[in-house]
């Protein structure tokens, strides 16, 4: 089941921080529970994709996006992810979650997400590909940007994402269809 009180939490602890700037770095924190560990005693990898959720969501609010969103009754759509674990998080452990967003190409936002141990260390990390859409489609983010009064190109993609792009354009879809 999906944390709604995790998620309400989130809302409510960070409805008071100043707006950011598109590029601009939200900070949350979040704590692994006894029920969001594994088999092994540390958090899963399902529920780490959830834990990015909730870090998305405020830094959401913070960059001008829900309320455009609320208004035109648009939604938000993870079109792609790639995660990298690195350090196990174990139960009770307390995880620093910073989100940002890198830039956009024609159809698609891709945001960063890391989330750091009280150590310093870097247990994981994720791109997201996220599109807005509505009952039409994929909305362009530059019209999105421009609703939300922030209409500019994209900075330049690192090239670990552009190859990410790339790489995820020559993936078969479907996939298996010839077995």
């Amino acid at each position: 089941m999906y944390p709604l009180v995790r998620l309400l939490f989130q809302s409510w602890r960070h409805r008071a921080d100043p707006p950011l700037p598109l590029d601009g770095i939200h900070e949350s924190r979040h704590v692994c529970w006894p029920w969001d560990i594994d088999i092994f005693g540390e958090l899963n990898n399902g529920r780490t994709l959830t834990l990015y959720d909730l870090g998305r969501i405020p830094w959401s609010r913070r960059i001008g996006l829900t309320r455009i969103l609320r208004d035109q009754r648009w939604q938000v759509a993870v079109a792609g992810a790639s995660v990298r674990y690195r350090k196990r998080v174990h139960t009770f452990q307390s995880v620093r979650m910073r989100t940002r967003a890198l830039g956009w190409d024609q159809r698609f936002f891709y945001i960063e997400q890391a989330m750091w141990l009280p150590s310093g260390t870097c247990a994981s990390h994720i791109l997201i590909r996220s599109a807005v859409t509505d009952r039409n489609g994929i909305v362009p983010p530059l019209r999105v940007l421009e609703a939300m009064g922030a209409s500019r190109p994209s900075p330049p993609l690192p090239s670990w994402v552009a190859e990410w792009i790339e790489a995820e354009a020559l993936r078969p879809w479907p996939p298996m269809a010839d077995g």
